[in-house]
């Protein structure tokens, strides 16, 4: 293992992401709290609790796990597909780094800076809720989990895609959609028996469950299926990943 090649790779990518403080951190965390603002606010006036939580403290793990998988998606996408744009990847291909040792740097880094954005959320929202943690082992594992599988997600689709339009295209057309209608900001048994079997076939609803019943031990569906969904998941994208370096797919020139 190459542990100097995984590190300059990684900390290029770090460097990139502390010079552009606004665009990586700030704005993400200034669009999330707004989230929190306009759906804490407004609807929380017309849903004072769900389950004995308060709607505030409700959605804040939906909060979080919408912008762990946005940002986990699109820090990988573009951390990879920007080598390919200018032609640099070639130079790390060129070099004695295992594929192996590529994707450990570029998703190490895309999940690093999802995971200190997600902390970072949290952090602020707990200045204007109350929020516990009942199962913190089980919080830090889905919080890493994810944040991994979707930085794998979005490697995949930075590898995959062959324009600036088609990097955007899975992370604002499917990831967030899905996010919306997976129980980030709702418990699925508010909805309707016919559309609470459809919800099911979301995975991202298994992602947000399993992470609210860290915090408060609500769940809608089964914690344990949750983290096998989630494991499943990551399992699907190693597969991928190692499917595309055996390949040689949208590597070679």
């Amino acid at each position: 293992m190459n542990l100097y090649a995984i590190k300059a790779i990684y900390r290029f990518e770090m460097a990139r992401a502390w010079r552009t403080l606004t665009q990586s951190i700030i704005s993400p965390v200034i669009s999330t709290s707004l989230y929190f603002v306009v759906f804490g606010a407004a609807i929380g006036s017309r849903i004072p609790e769900v389950d004995g939580v308060s709607y505030g403290s409700f959605i804040v793990p939906g909060l979080i796990m919408l912008a762990l998988l946005t940002q986990s998606v699109s820090n990988a996408s573009f951390g990879i597909y920007f080598p390919r744009f200018t032609g640099t990847i070639y130079e790390v291909l060129s070099a004695p780094v295992s594929y192996l040792e590529i994707v450990i740097a570029y998703v190490g880094a895309a999940a690093t800076k999802s995971l200190i954005l997600g902390s970072i959320i949290l952090a602020t929202a707990g200045l204007f809720v109350d929020i516990r943690i009942e199962h913190p082992l089980w919080m830090l594992l889905f919080f890493v989990l994810t944040a991994f599988t979707f930085s794998l997600l979005g490697f995949i689709i930075g590898i995959w895609a062959d324009g600036f339009e088609k990097l955007q295209l899975v992370p604002m057309l499917i990831v967030t959609p899905l996010t919306f209608l997976g129980g980030s900001f709702y418990s699925i048994h508010m909805l309707p028996p016919f559309w609470q079997t459809v919800t099911l076939f979301n995975p991202v609803v298994y992602l947000v469950s399993g992470f609210r019943w860290s915090f408060y031990g609500l769940a809608d569906v089964s914690p344990a299926l949750s983290l096998g969904m989630t494991l499943l998941f990551l399992v699907v994208c190693i597969g991928v990943v190692a499917w595309i370096f055996r390949t040689g797919y949208r590597l070679k020139p």
